[in-house]
């Protein structure tokens, strides 16, 4: 075990760029601590963007997590692949309190130009995992100093967690592995370049969609455009389920579910005098509404064969279900409301409910909890976009982010 880093907390300027100091005992100890080691932490920052890996192969970062953790005396407890966890504070009946951050990057370039760009060709940190894992690895070594001087009031857990990106999410193998067992609450940021930094933008509800993919494979004999009465036209067949399943969902489906279907992929031909024997078709399917997401299958599957029964083509669907959408819990979010409100009340704000899907959705499945937007657009210039290569971070949001999440620790204990 390396050295652990000396901590200068208490001679520490507790001046805070973007909020005041928090009321909680807790809070006030994390933002003194964020602020005597805000250099330090900004390094791991960079360390992680600079070394980005994809989803299902983030060793070199889980790696780099656990060590760090050691240093600061916490023991990791290593997922079975990628990813882990670590515990602090006390066990109670009541259970823990969780944090979770998603560690991997996507295969996307990066082109921003920093001085720490990513070293890893054709791979970034273009959806802001590098500062969610910085905020919850902050946030870990700052508990821990805080329990080891006056004991934490409740039990926390931290959560690495591999492969949000991927279609259904690496939080399935998470929770699998028991990575809830014991916990009561939980709660995640995602970065939003939207949203000025030092704010907060809170929603009850759903505040991402599910996201489904679908995949229509439509056959037929093939022939002779001089002779379609003959044949089975596989381009008219998909080109009427794409101008007709989106207006049919809309008469089978309440508007105010936010369900959108979206084609993003047609081939078929290969000459402009040939019916084709093939063609191909693909797709999202988003819903806001998780009664809408389980039950949608079925109906897709249904409308699919009402659209395609007159054209005499077969067909082979296939649907692929994705993530639920992120139903932030009301007293969760009130409770991740009051912890932004009590460092600053003007950080507080609304998020807009988002077409966008996240794995973090899976946790709620289970417990309940709530998912944050942290601002980390800098105010000036160009406002950047998830999963792009030139997405640019203020990275003010890292502080803005751990003491948030120190005041979430202090609404807790003053619950117990």
């Amino acid at each position: 075990m390396n050295a652990r880093p000396s901590s200068h907390y208490a001679h520490a300027d507790t001046s805070i760029d973007v909020f005041g100091e928090g009321p909680g005992d807790v809070s006030r100890f994390v933002a003194a601590w964020f602020d005597a080691h805000r250099a330090e932490v900004v390094g791991w920052r960079r360390h992680i963007h600079r070394h980005p890996e994809t989803s299902n192969n983030e060793v070199e970062t889980t790696r780099y997590i656990a060590k760090i953790l050691e240093e600061w005396g916490v023991e990791p407890h290593l997922f079975p692949e990628t990813g882990l966890m670590a515990d602090l504070g006390p066990d109670s009946e009541q259970g823990r309190l969780a944090f979770r951050a998603d560690i991997d990057a996507l295969p996307i370039q990066e082109v921003t130009g920093l001085e720490f760009t990513s070293l890893n060709k054709g791979v970034s940190h273009s959806c802001g995992h590098d500062v969610h894992t910085t905020v919850v690895l902050g946030l870990t070594c700052a508990l821990k100093e805080y329990d080891e001087q006056h004991g934490l009031p409740v039990g926390v857990r931290v959560i690495f967690q591999p492969a949000e990106e991927t279609w259904a999410g690496g939080a399935t193998d998470v929770v699998s592995w028991g990575a809830l067992e014991g916990v009561h609450s939980i709660f995640a940021i995602h970065a939003e370049p939207k949203l000025r930094v030092g704010r907060i933008g809170v929603r009850a509800g759903a505040i991402t969609s599910a996201t489904d993919v679908v995949e229509l494979e439509v056959k037929g004999p093939g022939g002779h455009t001089s002779r379609p009465h003959l044949s089975a036209d596989v381009i008219f067949a998909l080109a009427k389920v794409v101008t007709d399943l989106p207006g049919l969902l809309s008469r089978r489906v309440d508007p105010r579910t936010g369900t959108v279907l979206v084609f993003g992929q047609i081939n078929s031909g290969f000459a402009p005098n040939a019916m084709p024997e093939t063609g191909t078709l693909t797709g999202t399917m988003r819903m806001a509404d998780i009664t809408v997401w389980r039950g949608m299958q079925k109906l897709f599957s249904e409308l699919v064969q009402q659209v395609l029964a007159p054209l005499g083509v077969e067909y082979d669907l296939q649907y692929h279900r994705g993530v639920p959408p992120v139903l932030n819990d009301d007293v969760a979010t009130a409770a991740l409301t009051a912890a932004a409100a009590a460092i600053d009340p003007q950080c507080v704000a609304q998020a807009p409910q988002s077409s966008g899907g996240e794995d973090f959705s899976w946790y709620l499945e289970h417990v309940p909890g709530s998912m944050a937007r942290l601002g980390c657009w800098s105010g000036e210039g160009e406002q950047y976009d998830l999963h792009m290569g030139d997405l640019i971070v203020d990275e003010r949001a890292l502080g803005v982010g751990i003491k948030l999440f120190g005041s979430v620790v202090d609404q807790f204990a003053a619950a117990e």
